[in-house]
């Protein structure tokens, strides 16, 4: 449903984006993380067909068809990173605009409302809402017309937990209706809670993409165990080592990194020693230190 091949950004001297290549099916939802800067709102921009580029192409729809044209955009909604609406002008008559504006029925107004968890606030001015309603506000507008593409630029930055469970709510419904889903965000929970996939941008490039499952797994490899052993020895720590070669003793805590997995075998290995464990504790890699690592990668390879 989104294509982007070899798409590259340039806006004078900058280049924003560079060589993005990227496939979002049918049903998908995918996100593109980075730090700001990265060219997510700029290839978010692209597929809505607000920006041309400056080599590639971007592709919309099922065939696909460059985004910039009228008939791929009448099948996409778009969320901008940062949304305003008049402040004279009451929710209700927000989305009432844009409702014609898109020509989507006219039921649809109450229901978007709902959805967006406004239905007791739509009689109140713009003016008086705060960040967080105002973003449900253009979560309700981007709910709007019946389109198969759902673009949202970094959608969750202004709700409170409230917005997020309807945040997230709404993108559960987008992906069990087939529809596809494509967004950015700084909110690791975010990502992780919705992304089949997950792509990162760092300086305009592609430096990796992950199923949910793929990055589980590189996740649990960056896994930590934490034992207190009653007669710690160096006979103890080198039994540990032949199944976690990077176990290490910290104060008077053996800490061993590693997957999942391998924590029966450490065990198995603590117990053969004839060491007594007497406190464990276990945590699993973090999405943000794994994705600073990327980074850091990618600034090794382009300095």
């Amino acid at each position: 449903m989104i294509r982007f091949r070899a798409f590259s950004k340039r806006f004078g001297n900058h280049l924003a984006v560079e060589r993005l290549t990227l496939d979002v099916g049918r049903g998908d939802v995918v996100a593109l993380l980075g730090p700001n800067g990265s060219g997510k709102t700029t290839s978010l921009k692209a597929a809505a067909g607000l920006i041309r580029p400056t080599a590639g192409e971007v592709a919309v729809g099922d065939p696909p068809r460059p985004s910039v044209l009228a008939e791929a955009r009448r099948i996409t909604s778009y969320l901008p990173q940062r949304v305003s609406f008049p402040d004279t002008l009451s929710g209700l008559e927000v989305v009432e605009f844009y409702r014609a504006l898109r020509g989507a029925p006219g039921g649809r107004v109450q229901d978007v409302m709902k959805a967006a968890a406004l239905n007791g606030a739509g009689e109140r001015a713009v003016g008086t809402y705060s960040g967080g309603m105002v973003q449900r506000l253009g979560l309700a507008v981007a709910m709007l017309p019946d389109a198969p593409v759902l673009l949202l630029d970094e959608p969750t930055a202004a709700l409170d937990p409230d917005g997020l469970c309807t945040f997230y709510g709404l993108v559960e419904r987008h992906r069990s209706d087939g529809r596809t889903v494509l967004f950015s965000s700084h909110q690791l929970g975010d990502v992780e809670r919705l992304a089949d996939r997950i792509a990162v941008l760092v300086e305009g490039r592609l430096v990796a993409t992950f199923t949910a499952s793929e990055l589980a797994l590189r996740l649990a490899d960056r896994g930590v165990m934490r034992l207190r052993v009653e007669r710690t020895s160096d006979a103890v720590l080198a039994g540990v080592r032949t199944i976690a070669p990077r176990a290490t003793m910290v104060g008077s805590d053996l800490v061993v990194p590693g997957p999942a997995a391998d924590r029966p075998r450490v065990l198995a290995a603590l117990q053969a020693t004839g060491a007594t464990v007497l406190a464990l504790t276990a945590e699993e890699g973090r999405l943000d230190a794994f994705y600073h690592e990327l980074i850091a990668e990618q600034e090794e390879r382009h300095p």
